[in-house]
């Protein structure tokens, strides 16, 4: 089939799905027009639950809605548009500036002293504003002039002003199930309205699973998915369009992978790769791991994220891991993607599976702690430098005995300032190479305090 027959085909069978308004993506033709028909989130919109009954009320305060793509948001500021007696205004952050909100804001007050209507402004992407046009938008906010609903995929405690989160009630929406990925498939495939459901469309078992599947949470991945499938399939000759698995994964092709290098799920998947790895589970570190390497994360951050760990969760237990770590930061620096998976690999496994001890990191911080609170009159004068000239005649040096010149190359001598004298800050984990340590120490100090 020529380029030409296939687009030419392609208009016809969105012409057959549902004339002129099959112009706009299946996605947005099926976006739910009722509260009741929003799949999934029930543990903001089932029943009784705090935001459905502020909607149904028309009684919505500024919210800020948060969650992956394809997960509602717009969906819900809709459903509002369509309930509310308030003037319902939209704004896209990436188009509109100042300008734009000193205009919504000027006829929502004119609105309100004119009609006694209220006017609830919609932001998508809020998080894309810089602080100066958050920060123009805060005062209306909170005297009330406009009512806000902002909508982010990105973590509004990091990506939105304090001022204005402090003003907004926050819901995060959750990805949508592998079912209610299917259901909505399903809905799509039924509506001869809205959907493909004037079009003789099949779809395998296994087709249906893989697009749930491999959208990941993502309604509107599904969707679009599903129509290219049902769009571009020639019917057979008993004029169905057979929708098959091998369909399906051309379609859809890859798994939508919920993960931004600057946001949120950056730093759940990073916290879950570190946990892992302190929980001795390296299945679970690599399954981070690759998460984070398909995603486009920066290798040389991962390995980076590797020597932390080394030191700071296995570090006296297996002094190796350290070693391991840096290597693998060399390598990385000097191999590059998709190899240097394999080398980040190598380290991951190490260290997840490497004897645990938390030893260095409990002292250090016991040492910083008294150094910030304790007041420290300075080093002893035995320890003090004695390497230039003059220092003999301030004393430095004086008495200090070198260990070296003593059996076993130890000698008891007073090492810590006076006012810290006796603290002990790095306590031996309970791991073989650490209890070595512990008899070596434990067996000088029964020699004697300095």
């Amino acid at each position: 089939m020529a380029n030409s027959d296939l687009f030419d085909f392609g208009a016809e069978q969105r012409d057959a799905a549902g004339g002129a308004a099959s112009r706009e993506p299946l996605a947005a033709r099926m976006r739910p027009r009722t509260l009741d028909d929003i799949v999934g989130q029930g543990h903001l919109l089932g029943p009784g639950r705090l935001l459905r009954r502020a909607i149904e009320a028309d009684r919505l305060g500024s919210i800020i809605l948060y969650g992956p793509p394809g997960s509602g948001k717009t969906t819900i500021a809709e459903v509002v548009a369509t309930t509310t007696h308030a003037v319902f205004v939209r704004l896209n952050a990436v188009t509109s500036g100042v300008a734009d909100i000193r205009q919504v804001v000027s006829e929502a007050r004119d609105r309100w002293k004119l009609h006694g209507q209220r006017t609830i402004l919609f932001i998508d992407e809020i998080h894309r504003f810089n602080k100066a046009q958050q920060d123009a938008l805060l005062p209306h906010v909170e005297s009330g002039t406009v009512t806000l609903i902002g909508a982010t995929t990105e973590n509004p405690f990091f990506d939105v002003n304090p001022p204005l989160v402090s003003r907004s009630r926050i819901f995060k929406l959750e990805p949508l199930t592998t079912d209610d990925i299917r259901g909505l498939v399903l809905r799509a495939l039924a509506d001869a309205q809205r959907g493909l459901g004037a079009l003789p469309v099949e779809v395998a078992p296994e087709a249906l699973d893989h697009i749930a599947s491999f959208a990941n949470g993502d309604a509107r991945t599904a969707l679009n998915a599903i129509e290219v499938a049902a769009l571009s399939t020639p019917p057979g000759t008993d004029g169905k369009i057979r929708v098959t698995l091998a369909v399906a994964e051309d379609s859809i092709q890859r798994r939508a992978l919920r993960y931004d290098a600057g946001g949120d799920m950056h730093y759940d998947v990073v916290s879950a790769f570190i946990k892992s790895m302190r929980g001795s589970d390296p299945d679970a570190a690599l399954h981070y791991l690759a998460r984070m390497i398909e995603s486009g994360e920066d290798p040389r951050f991962i390995a980076r994220r590797l020597m932390i760990h080394a030191s700071e969760d296995v570090g006296m237990a297996d002094s190796r891991a350290l070693l391991v770590a840096t290597s693998a930061l060399t390598a990385v620096e000097k191999v590059g993607l998709p190899e240097a998976g394999i080398i980040l690999a190598h380290a991951t496994i190490y260290i997840a599976a490497a004897p645990k001890s938390n030893s260095v990191v409990k002292a250090i911080g016991a040492a910083l702690e008294d150094v910030r609170q304790m007041p420290v009159s300075g080093v002893p004068l035995h320890l003090r430098d004695a390497s230039y000239r003059g220092a003999s005649q301030l004393g430095h040096g004086t008495g200090y005995k070198y260990p070296h010149d003593y059996p076993g190359s130890w000698v008891k001598q007073q090492y810590m300032p006076d006012e810290l004298r006796g603290r002990e800050y790095y306590t031996p984990g309970s791991n073989p190479v650490e209890e070595r340590v512990r008899q070596r120490l434990d067996g000088m100090k029964s020699r004697g305090d300095a």
